[in-house]
């Protein structure tokens, strides 16, 4: 490590282990563990414990129930708790800096506008593939009717006050045309309401950050540029809060599951095998389908030899789970190995990091509905409509890091009326799926940018033989 990597290192030890753990990319890796395989070791022992007490106790047993409410449920609810507490400041924050980001479509014109309508058609094509699979296999219904209760039973406490709220604003809606519901349901009369609510009005918090991000683009530079500096630091301070919050992930995943498991057995197991199987489905179909569909038609290149070119942009992306650290190799892999030029580049890649994200969108549509279908709670086309709107904002506000689309997601759910406790459920395996999709996340960058400077009359693909970067 040279002189100048020393120096800027954080001087505090946890400090240090903290960044360098979480970013993946840093001069000096943290001894000991990494996160990802303390979290993984949380996860088996977490399942194993569990089980453990499922066959030689079962999960009425007193003792095992006393444990659950005094020591593992509390650990797993803080740990719920203090991702709920930064739902709404990161949201909002990540999508008007979004937003703002994109609103450099007044300086790059066109190239801005063809990055942004590639971003929402694919997106768009990435949650209607995994709703699709998701409604197909229905991953969250292979289980028992009898353990199925028992987990709506288990996870409706906290929901009461959303579902309650959401069946007096159905009541209410009874009266009022479809347009008329749509414009309600959307746009928010007072936003301070809708945050201040005990289930925050999620759908109203984005469409007002979303307003707010597009007359940023409209303003001067120095009239906006304080109020984007405000949210861009509290957007940085939110994303270090979900690092700190998951060191504490390994233990609490371990609760979350020992909960799960120890009263409900192999069971739900097996309901979580179909859902990483739908997850990895859509994502591969989407991956070596709509992708190669992308690349040979719109980028006009060989889909094998893309894939060739960025496989270290792939390794990368899938070892760190993070568009942001990714992002310095998918800047160079592009330029050198496909002939982006770098003013497209700076552009299309630095945006998609955060606004262009199909692998956390599909991930979203497939995770909201799966804890729907174990909920017992079934959405209607209208409301699976507004998952797909809900979702593809999830892409472009979701924070470029490890686990940045849980926040989203439990934000959805509280939109849907769904315990966002339900989340635990999937925690444990998030992170292997966290993986792949950031890996589809950084490829589908790297396709907009080629469809970009290929539509913009750049020549691909005039570099050297060699398609390594190293």
């Amino acid at each position: 490590m040279s002189e100048n990597d020393k120096e800027q290192l954080p001087e505090d030890g946890y400090e240090r282990e903290l960044t360098t753990d979480l970013d993946d990319d840093t001069p000096d890796k943290p001894k000991g563990m990494p996160l990802h395989t303390k979290i993984i070791i949380g996860l088996l022992t977490g399942i194993f414990a569990g089980l453990a007490v499922n066959w030689t106790m079962g999960g009425k047993d007193p003792w095992v129930v006393w444990v659950v409410e005094n020591f593992t449920r509390p650990i797993g609810q803080l740990f719920l708790n203090l991702l709920l507490m930064i739902v709404v400041p990161l949201v909002f924050s990540s999508l008007v800096v979004g937003v703002a980001g994109i609103g450099d479509i007044r300086k790059l014109g066109r190239i801005g506008f063809k990055s942004f309508a590639y971003t929402l058609v694919i997106s768009g094509i990435s949650v209607v593939i995994g709703l699709g699979l998701a409604n197909w296999i229905e991953p969250g219904k292979r289980i028992s009717e009898s353990t199925a209760a028992e987990l709506k039973a288990e996870f409706s406490s906290q929901g009461t006050a959303a579902t309650e709220a959401q069946q007096k604003a159905a009541e209410t809606a009874k009266a009022d045309t479809a347009l008329m519901q749509a414009v309600k349901t959307i746009v928010p009369s007072n936003v301070f309401n809708s945050i201040s609510a005990a289930s925050p009005n999620m759908l109203h918090i984005m469409f007002f950050a979303l307003i707010i991000g597009v007359a940023i683009t409209l303003l001067p530079a120095q009239v906006s540029e304080p109020f984007v500096n405000v949210m861009d630091s509290l957007f940085a301070i939110t994303a270090k809060i979900i690092d700190i919050v998951m060191k504490f992930a390994p233990y609490a995943v371990a609760c979350l599951l020992f909960n799960n498991i120890a009263q409900f057995g192999l069971e739900l197991l097996y309901s979580l095998g179909w859902f990483v199987v739908t997850v990895l489905l859509g994502l591969s179909l989407h991956f070596f389908g709509v992708y190669s569909l992308s690349i040979y038609f719109l980028s006009k290149l060989n889909p094998l030899d893309f894939f060739k070119r960025v496989q270290t942009v792939i390794l990368t992306a899938f070892s760190t789970s993070s568009s942001n650290a990714t992002l310095p190799t998918a800047l160079r892999v592009s330029h050198e190995n496909l002939g982006v030029p770098k003013e497209i580049n700076s552009f299309v890649l630095t945006v998609g990091a955060t606004a262009n994200q199909n692998g956390t969108a599909l991930y979203e549509g497939v995770t909201v509905l799966f804890l729907a279908q174990l909920a017992g709670v079934d959405l209607t086309i209208g409301l699976q409509l507004m998952v797909v709107y809900l979702a593809i904002l999830g892409g472009i506000g979701t924070a470029g890091v490890p686990s940045g689309s849980i926040p989203f997601i439990i934000g959805i759910l509280f939109m849907i009326g769904i315990d966002p406790a339900l989340i635990a459920i999937i925690l444990g395996v998030d992170r292997i799926l966290d993986m792949c999709r950031t890996t589809l996340n950084v490829v589908g960058d790297i396709t907009a940018a080629t469809f970009v400077a290929r539509s913009e009359g750049y020549e691909l693909l005039q570099v050297k033989e060699d398609v390594g970067i190293g």
